[in-house]
């Protein structure tokens, strides 16, 4: 049953161009999805919003953690976007179900509070709006702030999502979270960091154990990755 699922979600999902190499490489992000969504079906249902969230967390990250070590080098130049795009194209497709469902579920008080629904709970209803879209960071950001201060969120995600928020709508990151691919590695764009000097100190007072230069070390080692023009 999970193999006809995946066959299915792959054939829609999927450009005709690709080879059967290139569908072979990326194959593992569908039957990641495909294998937790059956595993969660066979679950008895959810009996708390708690239980609920967590689930969803785990089905959002697991075809990030199948992604993250396929390398498209390997692949003809021409072909790398279009597997790209197939990739993410399987992901926003998981991620825009979350974030419907999570909507449908937000409390009276704006978010998921950690000494209400648990960190992994919270940490779950924070990485699905993440991967949503500008509409729901503009909405969410004010609320998610004064909660840092209150213990309530974590500052680290605050900061993840302030910073992915300013750099889709033009501005200075503050955080210096959000990287970009530049001769194919992945690395800070200090050029749009605002404050950069005090850009470590103010990363410590959110929590983030690493400074710029150690954060973006973490990355070295990642497939290569495509410019964007």
């Amino acid at each position: 049953m999970i193999a006809l699922v995946i066959a299915a979600f792959l054939a829609f999902q999927e450009p005709a161009s690709l080879s059967p190499e290139a569908r072979a490489l990326i194959a593992p992000v569908a039957e990641a999805i495909a294998a937790e969504e059956a595993r969660q079906a066979a679950l008895p249902p959810a009996t708390s919003d708690r239980e609920r969230l967590e689930r969803m967390g785990a089905l959002d990250q697991v075809g990030r953690r199948a992604l993250n070590p396929i390398d498209l080098s390997v692949l003809p130049e021409g072909e790398r976007q279009a597997a790209s795009m197939a990739m993410w194209t399987q992901l926003r497709a998981t991620d825009r179900r979350l974030m419907a469902e999570l909507l449908t579920m937000v409390p009276p008080e704006g978010w998921f509070l950690r000494s209400v629904y648990g960190d992994r709970a919270a940490s779950a209803a924070f990485l699905i709006v993440q991967h949503s879209g500008l509409e729901h960071w503009r909405r969410f950001v004010p609320v998610l702030e004064p909660l840092v201060v209150a213990g309530e969120v974590d500052g680290q995600s605050y900061g993840l999502m302030y910073d992915r928020l300013a750099v889709n709508e033009g501005r200075p990151q503050r955080y210096g979270t959000q990287v970009t691919c530049k001769a194919g590695k992945w690395v800070i764009d200090r050029e749009n960091l605002d404050d950069p000097d005090n850009a470590d100190a103010r990363r410590r007072e959110m929590g983030f154990q690493w400074t710029l230069a150690e954060y973006e070390q973490a990355f070295a080692d990642d497939p290569p990755c495509e410019d964007r023009p």
